[in-house]
């Protein structure tokens, strides 16, 4: 059974990711208004009436700011744990269905298993996915402040890897942002360096990896084509694997696994 996945944005501003496999088909995470979440489903040919639930990574705003309205329009199961309903309570407002996992749990839904797992980020509980239909194995892994054992341990042998490739050192340290936000962006608990992510995806590279993705790129300590030089020592362009950026404003296409 084919699995197909679009990043719809990804970045401070908004992050989505739709994946379909059979007759099901659901979202990671929203973070865009209803009217911007249907226009770039509609780019890749999708609609909002074919969703079937939403799962949550955590709280922050660029994730979480359309899960509400969109739970309540389409009258969608809201998936996440405790830390993460908790957090985000006040901006989710109320669901339409409120499914609650324990970090580490496999959740069962219709055609696939999603499986999550621990990172390391400033929210109560954020996990990372491992989406599985049987045949095909999709891990999205963004919004941490270091690659940990167990996340290497539950990424493994995946066919799709979304990984996030934040900022530059280089650029972070000279750029605009004031010490304390550099501290917290380099933290354990911020977001991963260009350099940290290509480090990640070497250990995961494996003949059988279709597609790597390159998401949650800063827009102001980081360049696309940094991000992807990075990539790209690891996954070159002769590799059986491709390599694609994720961007903030357009979805990727629909990839294939």
């Amino acid at each position: 059974m084919m699995m197909q996945f679009s990043i719809l944005g990804s970045g401070s501003r908004g992050n989505s990711i739709f994946i379909e496999s059979g007759r099901t088909a659901i979202l990671i995470d929203n973070g865009f208004s209803g009217k911007e979440i249907t226009a770039r489903l509609k780019v890749i040919g999708k609609d909002i009436e074919d969703l079937d639930a939403i799962f949550v990574t955590h709280e922050h705003n660029d994730h979480i700011g359309g899960v509400g309205v969109l739970s309540r329009r389409c009258r969608l199961p809201v998936f996440a744990n405790q830390g993460t309903f908790r957090g985000g309570e006040t901006r989710l407002g109320k669901l339409f269905q409120i499914r609650e996992f324990a970090t580490g749990d496999t959740v069962a839904f219709q055609d696939l298993e999603i499986r999550s797992f621990p990172l390391s980020h400033d929210t109560h509980d954020p996990v990372g996915y491992v989406v599985n239909n049987g045949i095909t194995r999709l891990g999205c892994c963004t919004d941490t402040g270091k690659a940990t054992i167990l996340m290497r341990q539950r990424l493994q042998r995946c066919h799709g890897l979304i990984l996030e490739f934040n900022h530059d050192l280089k650029m972070l340290a000279e750029g605009p942002y004031p010490l304390a936000l550099q501290q917290r962006v380099r933290s354990s608990q911020g977001h991963l360096a260009n350099g940290d992510a290509a480090a990640l995806l070497l250990e995961l590279r494996h003949d059988d990896l279709k597609h790597v993705v390159v998401a949650h790129l800063s827009e102001t300590n980081n360049l696309p084509g940094l991000a992807m030089a990075e990539a790209r020592r690891v996954v070159p362009l002769e590799s059986a694997s491709r390599t694609i950026l994720a961007r903030q404003e357009t979805p990727t296409g629909l990839l294939c696994l």
